[in-house]
């Protein structure tokens, strides 16, 4: 069939994604090619100290990413989309939304951005012994019971924003393992909530006397491939204004951009994982089995399968050094040379593979905020040297290069050298690998083991659920997810691999002893200079 028969026979799959600057909606076929795109942009708001989205802006926003999805349809084959093979949600995991039995919200929607949950987190983690991070939809409720909140005697269901779009569109309080591992922590034998940390829980809120449980509120637990329910015509009218929309579309269970990413980037099987360096950074490496301990530097979530995935996430990534190379456009316009920033980028990314494999003793911090890797509240941007060091422009570049994965290696060092989590393969994606063989190598030498770019970039977290939903209508043929996205979406698509060499690790891990070793000179700068 060509493209446009695709669409009218509904051979196809539909992802949308709300982010935490766009909400994005990709049309694929059933092979995973992009077919149509739609988008709508928007920003968080900080209304009576609390970081939210208005369920105004929810609505109006989903809508309106569809609609691009559907024009774009129009404008490039002529027809009107009226049905599509299968659709998934995804959206930022974690995050607070509580629904009475009416399903109207009880509370404004409390997004990831939060740290009001401070005291929460920190008596769970002390509860579960497993690490719960601020923004977990379990430190968010359980903040709620702390706070003695009135609207938690009305609470019918307790989620996260694609479940709830999810649970508008079918009536169903579903949400993939993936994204309800950042709820509450998971058992990836059984595939469902911890049972022991449940009783837990359940005990620990019995004194105040609600007429819930933990598991009455919150949604089931599906995993990839598994029937989450289809569009209601409620759900069509609320997708589609107008109307054209028909109602019966199987929906996948919905996900986080956690699972979407490594979907996208073809790391959900064990012994492989996911880089993405931008203005923030982060890892995550899908392990065989869990951790022998608690990190609290460490993320536990899992694939969309189930399996355990650790993740080292760091607030801080690109933003120093893209500021560094907008001072050296500031140069190069002082002295009449035009150089747009594209070419600034990639001549002093790739001068920096001249540099020496430690940087030469120079050292940088790119933190414009906080680092709960590295437990700093606050960032300094920051540069230091020895006189001694090997002060150059290479070695300069190098060495801002590297702290963009600083806090982030410090992560993957308790899971690649504390814990032994083998890695096979590892995925790079983000910013700092648009300079070819740049960003690539560096990563390659910070984790010690070959390092993936794809050179075709699919359309991110939206494409990888569009894929998922594929996977529900078309895909369990193949087997598992696993290997439908090895032997079918990715297979043949073409890609560079650099291997690190031993003198490139060395380096690398001379410069993050050094980066480690300089923390306290980062405390110290925001000690001294007061914002």
């Amino acid at each position: 069939m060509d493209k446009k028969e695709l669409i009218l026979s509904g051979k196809t799959a539909l992802g949308i994604e709300f982010g935490s600057t766009r909400i994005k909606g990709v049309l694929t076929d059933l092979e995973g090619e992009v077919l149509a795109i739609g988008f709508h942009d928007w920003e968080n708001s900080l209304v009576d100290g609390i970081w939210t989205y208005s369920l105004a802006e929810i609505e109006e926003g989903l809508r309106d990413c569809y609609s691009g999805v559907r024009k774009d349809v129009e404008a490039k084959y002529g027809v009107t989309l009226t049905t599509v093979g299968a659709i998934g949600i995804s959206a930022m995991m974690h995050g607070y939304i509580a629904l009475d039995k009416d399903g109207k919200f009880l509370t404004a929607f409390q997004t990831w951005r939060n740290s009001n949950t401070e005291k929460a987190a920190d008596e769970l983690t002390e509860l579960f012994n497993f690490n719960i991070p601020l923004r977990w939809t379990i430190a968010h409720l359980y903040q709620c019971v702390l706070d003695d909140e009135p609207h938690l005697k009305d609470v019918d269901f307790v989620t996260t924003l694609d479940s709830y779009i999810h649970f508008r569109l079918t009536g169903e309080k579903v949400t993939g393992i993936g994204d309800a591992s950042g709820i509450f922590p998971i058992d990836s034998e059984k595939l469902d909530y911890d049972q022991g940390m449940v009783d837990k829980f359940d005990a620990l809120i019995a004194p105040k006397g609600y007429a819930w449980k933990t598991r009455d509120v919150l949604p089931k637990v599906l995993v990839a491939g598994d029937e989450a329910g289809v569009l209601t015509a409620e759900g069509a009218a609320f997708l589609d204004e107008t109307g054209a929309l028909q109602a019966g579309i199987p929906l996948c269970a919905p996900e986080g951009d956690a699972g979407t990413g490594m979907v996208a980037t073809n790391s959900v099987a064990p012994r492989t994982g996911n880089v993405s360096a931008g203005t923030s950074a982060f890892a995550m490496l899908v392990l065989e089995k869990p951790l022998n301990k608690l990190y609290r530097e460490i993320d536990m979530v899992t694939t969309p399968t189930g399996f355990p995935v650790a993740m080292s996430h760091a607030n801080n990534g690109t933003s120093d050094l893209n500021a560094w190379v907008g001072i050296f456009k500031e140069f190069c316009d002082l002295m009449g040379i035009k150089a747009d920033a594209g070419e600034l980028y990639g001549k002093l990314y790739t001068h920096s593979l001249e540099g020496d494999a430690d940087c030469g003793g120079l050292l940088s911090y790119g933190y414009l905020s906080g680092e709960g890797v590295t437990h700093l509240n606050e960032g300094r941007p920051l540069f230091a040297r020895t006189p001694d060091s090997k002060f150059n422009l290479a070695n300069f570049m190098r060495s801002h290069l590297y702290t963009s994965l600083g806090a982030v290696k410090v992560g993957l060092d308790l899971l690649l050298k504390d814990e032994g989590v083998k890695v096979e393969r590892i995925m790079g994606h983000g910013g700092l690998f648009k300079t070819k063989g740049v960003g690539q190598r560096y990563l390659a030498a910070a984790v010690g083991a070959p390092v993936t770019c794809m050179d075709t970039a699919s359309e991110g977290g939206p494409w990888g659920m569009a894929i998922l939903a594929a996977y529900l209508i078309d895909g369990k043929k193949d087997g598992s997810l696993e290997d439908y996205l090895e032997k079918r979406i990715f297979a043949g698509q073409e890609g560079s691999t650099i291997a690190p060499t031993p003198e490139e690790i060395e380096g690398f891990e001379k410069f993050t002893q050094l980066y480690k070793d300089g923390i306290p000179i980062e405390r110290a700068a925001v000690e001294a200079m007061k914002m």
